[in-house]
């Protein structure tokens, strides 16, 4: 007989001899499978001879039953935990070594338990609290009650056998208790929690629960046992440091007042994870993993298969890392345990199949040998055993030849780990630091030489020179933290290069440095620009190309999140995307912070646009839907605001409807970037009606505040801009007109009283927002005026007498003339002559009037005869040129009018050629 034999006969000896089940052979050679690999779990078995039947009856498959600690068995609290948690492990282990439940399971198991014995410990501490020293109210009268927070792998649902439990106590309000002798909040819940971890921790006769840490709790072992949640939210304003932040990732309330314990976690969502893509989170990784790897040569811990090199710590820093970086903008990354994080890191291409594949294995595996070493005498360990025996066990209950075979896999998974997470810290190096422009960057302010920029091929370096003096002088400079200066020596230099190399390379520099100036105030983005070196070119890239970005980039930084978000090389978003971003954006109750936020998702999903145009990845048509549609999107969003303020100060109108019209360029699917919006407000509502709120207003009333609160939100200036200018001179009688208007109204109106021109402006009308049934009702009066039949002669009259009145207000120079959008054959000429045609042909052509976008309206004309398929052809393709070229000139600031080119001149002449066919005259 072997020592491994011997030593697995010796355990079974502990058992009673007598028991029946010693005759089930199969039984039996499971038992000693068991006594192989787990020392404390024969104990468990000899001291409660019961649990054995149990497991030959059901093969563990059910839970233990937890205890019921009540007042007459106060006592036995300790014992009656420490057996429960000793038989549940026990059955843990036989369900891993015997049945071979997954590791995922058995860690789920082993949370569960200590969340069991959390839970049954506090209710009974605080039924024995209350009978002593009466409960805690807040000034409100209301009870509070402790919150404890799991933190660690408890908090992830993750927990090893033998792990020690990572706690930190909290309450919500601060107050008193109603005893006989009264306790403040913080001294009440400070004994309880001090009291709940000894009922846990402390070793007795029967060994211990589970060991309880409390260190992680705001000032550790300085600091107060339990914090309410004012306190708990001005620490971590104030002195939050970032290894918190991977701490509080996995926070979950596991007893005590779960609801309230979320809650908080939401008011501290914004400290773990920030709305911009924080890669100065890899900087606190460097710290920590340094300090780890300190620890580890001191104490000698190479074998450490949770803190050594390749190891679980790693794995699971790689991932938190990347979820600090990306959460704050992907909500899927907000999760508490391992695996399922590094599944959405791979939906949303953060990282590649075969690394998730890789980590997630080499976690089970490392994982699934941590518990065997720790299951063997259920003692926190993590290092890989000296004792030869100890090898032994561990490998051939893993199913291993040996010690050398297992020692084979381990060594293998954890060298692939460590690649990774090399990988992920890997040092930055943008631009050689003996390279010319680093050499200059260093010497400024009053040391470099100008010729530096001319050699590297700027053309007014003796300006840029002086200018980039200017900012190393700067206080922003020189008042960085010495963290912050080195990202700025790596970067600058490296942008100074790339933007030597750009088509623009002094424009590059001219935009770049108000930007700079800007992002020295926010760490977080020169670590953007310094860990994540594409960024660099593809910021240069869109400075080379557009004024407007660069402008915008200036005002708000967090538009440089976009450079490297995963979308930005994808499709665009459709209008459902968009309303479904901007609906995210809403936060309930809040209208300053929703404002903000949608500034935010505009900004970002029209910067997301105009580099798709820049890169010629959709068409001027494309970009300038979809920015309507993005229009559309806000207005219904802002909308949704504005009911909702008025329905809590007013109450609602029963049966009324109300509805937002977009007419012009954004009616018309045709929106440039920072256009206003030509809008008008119809509502509708029984005769009579008013809302039924405390403070009730009649229905015009009512409406009339809502269409001024919609212009307003539309219009507030934010920390992050504003949303849209409006325009409401479209509406019935105009600025004389009552802002919103009954469907009546607007019917009559437009039936009665309104110009040739306004119907004009009818033909791009549609519903942007409101009730689907009122816009359906608005559009019927717009078929019906739009489809009379005119008299062609003064028709053609009444438009070119509008489009010479419209010319003449305008400045009668060059510029002007060949003005892209005003000028003669430019933008508004076309419209002219679309107008012109559905008013005249819509009568007999009702397909003319399903259209409002410039491409579909002149495929609905050819439909009806009313132009020629060559005429067809050369509008189609002059409007795409002058609105590629319009757009185009937007984003680099220029005015919408380019030197002569064949292009343009062409697509002019042929909307002036088509104008002058249908005998219109916009000419004086």
């Amino acid at each position: 007989m072997d020592a491994l034999e011997s030593l697995v006969e010796r355990r079974l000896a502990q058992l009673p001899a007598d028991a029946a089940w010693r005759a089930d052979a199969d039984f039996m050679r499971q038992l000693r499978a068991l006594a192989l690999a787990s020392d404390f779990a024969l104990a468990t078995l000899a001291s409660q001879p019961a649990l054995v039947e149990r497991l030959q009856a059901d093969d563990g498959a059910a839970s233990i039953e937890p205890p019921e600690l009540t007042p007459d068995n106060r006592a036995e609290w300790p014992r009656l935990l420490r057996r429960y948690r000793h038989a549940e492990s026990t059955r843990l282990v036989w369900r891993d070594v015997i049945v071979g439940d997954p590791v995922g399971t058995i860690l789920t198991g082993s949370t569960e338990l200590a969340e069991t014995c959390l839970r049954i410990g506090l209710d009974a501490l605080e039924a024995d609290f209350a009978q002593r020293s009466g409960v805690v109210r807040a000034a409100d009268g209301s009870v509070q009650r402790l919150i404890v927070f799991g933190l660690g792998k408890l908090g992830g649902g993750e927990l090893n056998f033998s792990s020690d439990v990572d706690l930190v106590y909290a309450y919500e309000l601060d107050g008193e208790s109603d005893g006989a002798r009264a306790l403040a909040a913080s001294d009440y819940f400070a004994r309880l929690g001090q009291q709940l971890a000894k009922l846990l921790d402390q070793v007795t006769a029967e060994g211990f629960c589970h060991r309880v840490d409390l260190r992680l709790r705001p000032f550790g072992n300085a600091g107060r046992v339990a914090l309410s949640f004012a306190g708990m939210e001005q620490y971590f304003q104030r002195e939050g440091r970032d290894w918190e932040r991977y701490a509080w990732q996995k926070a979950r309330p596991v007893a005590g007042d779960i609801e309230a314990g979320e809650q908080l976690l939401r008011s501290l969502r914004p400290f773990v994870y920030r709305r911009y893509l924080d890669f100065g989170a890899l900087d606190g990784l460097r710290t920590m993993k340094a300090a780890i790897a300190t620890e580890v040569a001191r104490k000698e811990l190479a074998g450490d298969i949770k803190r050594g090199p390749g190891g679980i710590r790693e794995i699971e820093f790689l991932a938190q890392a990347l979820q600090l970086i990306h959460g704050g903008r992907e909500a899927a990354l907000r999760q508490r345990s391992l695996l399922p994080v590094l599944e959405a890191l791979v939906e949303l291409e953060y990282m590649d199949a075969a690394t998730s594949e890789e980590l997630t294995q080499a976690y089970r595996f490392l994982r699934m040998l941590e518990n065997r070493l720790q299951m063997l005498a259920d003692a926190q360990t993590h290092a890989l055993p000296e004792d030869a025996l100890q090898r032994e066990r561990i490998a051939r209950g893993l199913g291993y030849a040996d010690w050398s075979a297992l020692l084979v896999d381990v060594v293998a998974w954890r060298s692939r780990v460590s690649a990774e997470f090399a990988a992920l810290l890997a040092p930055r190096e943008l631009v050689k630091g003996d390279s010319d422009l680093s050499l200059y960057w260093r010497a400024l302010p009053d040391d470099a030489d100008a010729g530096a920029l001319q050699i590297a091929g700027y053309h007014a370096f003796e300006a840029l020179h002086r200018s980039l003096a200017d900012f190393a002088r700067s206080p922003g400079v020189r008042e960085l933290s010495d963290s912050a200066r080195v990202r700025l020596d790596r970067v600058l230099p490296a942008l100074l290069q790339l933007a030597s190399n750009s088509a623009q390379p002094d424009a590059v520099l001219r935009r770049l440095l108000p930007l700079l100036n800007t992002i020295l105030r926010r760490a977080s983005y020169l670590a953007l620009l310094d860990e994540q070196t594409p960024a660099l070119q593809r910021l240069v890239d869109a400075l080379a190309r557009s004024a407007l970005l660069a402008e915008r980039l200036g005002a708000h930084p967090l538009l440089l999140d976009e450079l490297l978000d995963r979308r930005m090389s994808g499709d665009l978003p459709d209008r459902e995307a968009m309303q479904a971003e901007c609906r995210a954006a809403l936060r309930d109750g809040d209208v300053e912070a929703s404002l903000h936020a949608l500034n935010e998702v505009r900004h970002a999903l029209s910067f997301r646009l105009a580099l798709a145009l820049l890169d010629e990845r959709c068409t001027a048509q494309e970009c300038a839907s979809r920015l309507a549609w993005l229009a559309d999107a806000v207005v219904a969003s802002v909308l949704r605001l504005v009911l909702a303020e008025m329905h809590a100060a007013h109450g609602e109108v029963a049966g009324a409807r109300f509805a937002v019209l977009g007419y012009g360029s954004v009616g018309g699917e045709e929106l440039g970037f920072g256009s206003d919006l030509d809008l008008v407000f119809l509502y509708d509502a029984p005769e009579g009606a008013q809302s039924d709120g405390a403070r009730p207003l009649d229905a015009p009333r009512w409406f009339a505040r809502l269409g001024q609160k919609l212009v307003s939100l539309l219009g507030t200036g934010t920390g992050a801009g504003r949303l849209f200018e409006v325009d409401m001179r479209l509406r019935p009688d105009g600025n004389t007109g009552l802002l919103v208007s009954t469907l009546a109204s607007f019917s009559e109106y437009q039936r009665v009283r309104a110009w040739t021109w306004e119907h004009q402006a009818l033909v791009r009308v549609r519903g942007v927002g409101g009730d689907p049934g009122l816009i359906a009702a608005a559009d019927g009066v717009r078929v019906e005026v739009l489809g009379r039949t005119r008299n062609t002669t003064q028709l053609i009259e009444d438009v070119s007498s509008m489009r010479r009145k419209m010319r003449a207000e305008l400045d009668r120079s060059d510029a002007a003339i060949f003005d892209l959008k005003q000028g003669e054959g430019g933008l508004v000429d076309l419209e002219f002559l679309l107008q012109f045609l559905v008013l005249r042909d819509a009568g007999s052509h009702p397909e003319l009037l399903e259209s409002r976008a410039t491409p579909t309206l002149l495929d609905a004309a050819l439909a009806a005869g009313s132009i020629s398929d060559s005429v067809h052809a050369q509008l189609q393709a002059a409007h795409a040129t002058l609105l590629d070229a319009g757009l185009r000139c937007t984003l680099d600031r220029r005015p919408r009018r380019v030197p002569r080119q064949a292009s343009i001149d062409e697509a002019r002449q042929a909307v002036t050629d088509a104008v002058r066919a249908q005998g219109l005259r916009f000419d004086s």
